[in-house]
């Protein structure tokens, strides 16, 4: 997965769902081509999904470019559907597009080389964020994130987040939706486009984010959720006594 497992997993025993959408990348099939590395943790991250399944709740799956063979397998299976993308009606009557959003990414469409040398290149920045946080922790400092850092301060990065953004929502308006939920590019936001809300779920190996809706219809992002799962490696598991800090949220209400 290369995610912060244990503060998705969390996430999953905290929260329940009518609907829960999986909107891509959660077997990240990139990474584990160039190495097999599979913790017990992603296995208890699978087996909780299939468990709420089981006990109710709808499962939506939209495969994204990271694992893109489930893109084969599009159906119903028990409780999980496998879709390209879906509709989501939400209880204040709103039409939601949901989708994962590397449809419109030109890199991974038209120069998959590219694609794959840009995540070796995130993923390089990823693994200098556990000796950068070593020391951090060590002067008493919380968890900084080089990568997102860069994102933020690279112009042709900002760049590529604002033509994606807009990008999805000319595709949504083919649609007839009012806003529309993607991933992709982990950067977690909501904010209003034109006339369409767009919302983007963000991931769990850096923000730890996810969008929730409450009964009102009413959507939320929250992020940073469980910090102290953002250890030195983000597969070393959390001592005990360290203590859960609120998770910081956003909101958005439509009329």
């Amino acid at each position: 997965m290369g995610c912060n497992a244990g503060a998705l997993l969390e996430f999953l025993r905290d929260y329940e769902f009518d609907t829960l959408y999986v909107v891509g990348d959660l077997i990240d099939v990139w990474k584990l081509r160039r190495s097999i590395y599979w913790p017990q943790e992603h296995s208890d991250v699978i087996q909780k999904i299939l468990r709420k399944g089981r006990k109710g709740t709808k499962i939506i799956y939209i495969p994204g470019n990271h694992d893109e063979f489930l893109a084969d397998f599009l159906g119903v299976y028990g409780a999980i559907t496998m879709k390209k993308n879906d509709i989501h009606l939400t209880p204040d009557g709103r039409r939601l597009l949901v989708m994962h959003g590397h449809e419109l990414d030109t890199v991974v469409q038209n120069m998959r080389w590219l694609a794959f040398v840009g995540d070796v290149g995130y993923e390089f920045l990823l693994k200098l964020n556990v000796p950068l946080n070593w020391f951090r922790r060590r002067l008493g400092l919380g968890y900084w994130s080089l990568s997102s850092f860069a994102k933020q301060r690279i112009k042709n990065a900002v760049s590529f987040v604002g033509k994606f953004e807009e990008a999805i929502v000319r595709y949504a308006t083919d649609y007839s939706v009012s806003g529309v939920v993607c991933g992709h590019i982990h950067w977690p936001v909501i904010r209003k486009i034109g006339e369409i809300d767009y919302f983007n779920t963000g991931d769990w190996v850096e923000s730890s984010s996810a969008l929730v809706e409450d009964f009102d219809g009413k959507m939320h992002l929250l992020r940073d959720l469980y910090p102290h799962h953002h250890r030195t490696s983000l597969d070393q598991p959390a001592s005990a006594d360290e203590s859960e800090v609120p998770a910081e949220a956003e909101e958005l209400t439509t009329s």
